[in-house]
């Protein structure tokens, strides 16, 4: 996976001179996707900056901003890494998922390339088993990012590589930090990050249920139709295109398999098209209940940045615990339901 990180402090100055303007962006595709709609949206608020017809293997966005903007491309469902429109030639490859043109995307690919090396030098010390190397490249990673972030923190690619970090961050780690450079809280995401860190907060164990609702097809579910019943339940809020979701499904069955009535199993598919949602129950032969079209909803009420994310309810409707996974998670229920 590519890492973005905040360029150098020797490179700020540059960075910060960064213009808006007239833009063009050509993306390179291929004549298979002539035909298909291929769209930039803005990263940070979701808005559209512009879409095109592919023609001829291309996609050729053009126009004004006010401002420099990281954006994304979206085509037929998927989505790219995070690349900067400025003033100028912009030539965006998906393949690759990398940007030349401006000055922004040129320090980008500038300190992806010194990323690279260290990841490298860890990759070949975990194929060593040098545990040592691996440690110390490890390190150095860290270091490193560290540093440059703190160095470039409000300026746009120190909020590239904020974005990246802050949803594995503590919600006190997150807070700490946008409350040093309040400069952050005009970014939409970072609003939403904070926002949900609140919502994670209050949704801890002890606390009581917070309730959400899913309607699909005519049809609405509510949290509260089914936790605090009686019965303790599991909720797996995933998707049908995350990985580390369909890994954990087998572990999911296990446990169902193994409390059977003592304890409900519930799916609800968020952030997912329904369709794909119900290709995936069945491709994964699911058991359990599950309710798709979640969409944002059930995350925003528990803070959910990144899934899957498991929370377990007792009976009464308080929270047991909530975001673990594998042996954690089996051995949290053996404490909690016995053998």
């Amino acid at each position: 996976m590519k890492i973005r990180i905040m360029c150098l402090a020797a490179l700020a100055a540059c960075v910060a001179s960064a213009a808006a303007g007239n833009y063009k962006v050509t993306v390179n595709l291929t004549p298979d996707e002539d035909g298909a709609m291929a769209f930039l949206v803005n990263y940070d608020n979701g808005k559209k900056i512009d879409s095109v017809m592919v023609d001829e293997g291309k996609a050729v966005f053009s126009g004004t901003l006010d401002a420099p903007v990281m954006a994304r491309l979206t085509l037929d469902g998927k989505r790219s890494d995070v690349f900067f429109i400025e003033d100028g030639d912009i030539l965006f490859d998906p393949a690759k998922n990398t940007a030349t043109g401006g000055a922004l995307n040129g320090k980008m690919n500038d300190i992806n390339a010194h990323v690279n090396e260290i990841v490298a030098k860890y990759q070949a010390a975990m194929q060593a088993k040098d545990e040592a190397a691996a440690e110390a490249a490890y390190n150095e990673y860290q270091a490193y990012v560290q540093q440059q972030a703190m160095a470039n923190i409000d300026n746009l690619l120190g909020l590239s590589l904020f974005l990246d970090t802050a949803y594995g961050m503590e919600p006190n780690e997150l807070k700490k930090v946008v409350d040093e450079h309040p400069a952050l809280m005009n970014s939409k995401r970072v609003q939403k990050l904070i926002a949900a860190n609140n919502a994670k907060l209050a949704t801890q164990a002890g606390a009581k249920f917070t309730d959400f609702e899913v309607t699909y097809d005519g049809k609405t579910h509510r949290l509260s139709d089914v936790v605090g019943k009686g019965t303790p339940v599991l909720v797996d809020f995933w998707a049908s295109w995350c990985g580390p979701c369909r890994r954990e499904m087998p572990n999911l069955k296990a446990i169902h398999d193994k409390y059977g009535d003592r304890l409900k199993v519930l799916g609800v598919a968020v952030w997912d098209e329904p369709d794909d949602s119900f290709a995936a129950v069945k491709e994964l032969g699911l058991p359990w209940e599950v309710w798709v079209n979640g969409q944002t909803a059930p995350t925003d009420a528990y803070g959910i940045s990144g899934i899957p994310c498991i929370v377990v309810f007792n009976g009464d409707g308080t929270i047991a615990f909530r975001d673990l996974v594998g042996e954690d998670l089996s051995a949290a229920l053996t404490k909690l339901l016995g053998e």
